[in-house]
């Protein structure tokens, strides 16, 4: 940009943001008219502190409220507290339109500097000058500050039947709650303020926090569906699978088929609704559910779940093993899983197909990890059925051992390797 373009912009924005008076006004002077310019370019090149100087010079020199107003903002920006302190303290008086925002930062200034008592002295004239919900609530800030929780919980209570809202709400029962250990009358404030004016996310977030701690499982589960019900369209994708996630975890405490519905419902989260698929056995829905995920994704590691999956609910278990075979062959390779693994060497073992590729894999699952008796009791069956019966028995032996012979096709393998084995 040209520095002739450049000061066209700055003279529009002083005109037009500010709004002062024109530069050719007869109070105006060019020295004054060159100042503005210069802290209205140092504002825009956030400069701010430059900014600020030069906006309380030019105060100094017109004795103006906006430029009074722009020192002051632009030093709270950049944490001059001291500097903020003094302005206000020194023009409470002299602009009576604007006395209760001056006092009030004042105030806000000394607390940063944890002046609380001097703070509170101003802030309680403050409160008889100005009897409203924000002066209630600094003087109620100030005793939070000095740690005298009853006399902030008075100030608050104040401040929220003046104005009920956010704001004076959350101080009130945060104090309540947290420090005075007046759980109940800080829920219900909540709650009356969830009744009456819906689900504002602070508020139902900090319910679920307060259920969370009180461990009240149907609270929680009825305020996370409020939040999902309320900010489904409007919450980014992230935020809203954290309430999803939270949600399907409560559900399933109270009842894994409420949470479900919930996920069948709202068409959500399809590898959880699986996970809990497999939780009560319901097979044919999770086939029906995979195959949707493969068309989906095509994933090609979702293979080995559908190969599973069509075997368990197939009457023909011959009839399909070709398929199956071949889907396993596929999940394998993409991705190694032990339960793919250990799930298709099995079938190869115990139907005589392929004994040694099925050991191989038994083994591998086996591998990676060692403690699955599942994956043992795979490797004692392989080597049963390629005639290595030492190891069969070794293997078999721990498994029986660890769980007994309740099993039924435990059982069977453990009277065959026995047989093989002596």
């Amino acid at each position: 940009m040209s520095s002739y373009n450049r000061l066209i912009k700055l003279i529009l924005t002083l005109v037009l943001s500010l709004n002062l008076y024109a530069l050719n006004s007869k109070n105006d002077t060019f020295k004054e008219s060159l100042y503005i310019l210069m802290a209205i370019d140092a504002e825009l090149n956030k400069h701010y502190i430059q900014s600020a100087l030069l906006y309380e010079n030019i105060f100094h020199k017109t004795k103006k409220y906006e430029y009074l107003k722009k020192a002051i903002v632009l030093y709270s920006l950049k944490h001059q507290v001291k500097k903020v302190k003094k302005l206000t303290y020194d023009n409470i008086d002299n602009f009576p339109k604007y006395k209760e925002s001056l006092m009030q930062g004042y105030i806000l200034a000394t607390i940063e500097l944890k002046e609380y008592e001097n703070a509170l002295i101003v802030a309680k004239k403050l409160l008889k000058l100005y009897n409203n919900a924000k002066n209630y609530s600094i003087v109620g800030d100030i005793y939070y500050k000095l740690k005298s929780y009853n006399h902030a919980v008075t100030y608050y209570e104040s401040s929220y039947a003046s104005e009920q809202n956010i704001d004076t709400l959350l101080p009130l029962v945060d104090t309540l709650y947290s420090y005075l250990g007046k759980k109940k009358k800080a829920l219900s404030y909540l709650e009356t303020f969830y009744r009456d004016n819906g689900c504002e996310a602070k508020v139902c977030v900090r319910l679920f926090r307060y259920y969370q701690q009180e461990q009240n499982l149907d609270g929680i589960i009825s305020i996370l569906t409020a939040l999902y019900n309320t900010y489904k369209t409007t919450y980014a994708t992230k935020e809203i699978s954290r309430i999803v996630t939270l949600l399907t975890q409560y559900l399933e405490k109270k009842d894994i088929y409420k949470a479900i519905d919930f996920l069948e419902i709202n068409k959500l989260d399809e590898p959880k609704l699986l996970t809990l698929y497999a939780k009560i056995g319901e097979k044919r829905k999770s086939l029906q559910l995979v195959r949707k995920m493969y068309r989906k994704t095509k994933q090609k590691v979702l293979l080995g779940q559908i190969a599973i999956l069509e075997f368990e609910l197939a009457t023909d278990k011959k009839k399909v093993m070709k398929h199956v075979i071949a889907n396993f062959e596929i999940a394998i390779k993409v991705a190694p899983n032990a339960t793919f693994q250990n799930y298709y060497g099995y079938l190869l073992i115990d139907y005589d197909l392929d004994v040694k590729k099925g050991l191989k894999l038994v083994k591998e699952a086996l591998k990676a990890y060692p403690n699955n008796l599942a994956f043992k009791d795979s490797v004692a069956w392989g080597n049963f059925k390629n005639n290595n019966c030492k190891e069969a028995y070794r293997y078999m032996k721990e498994v029986v051992d660890e769980v007994g012979l309740n099993d039924e096709e435990i059982k069977l393998h453990w009277i065959e390797i026995q047989e093989c084995n002596k």
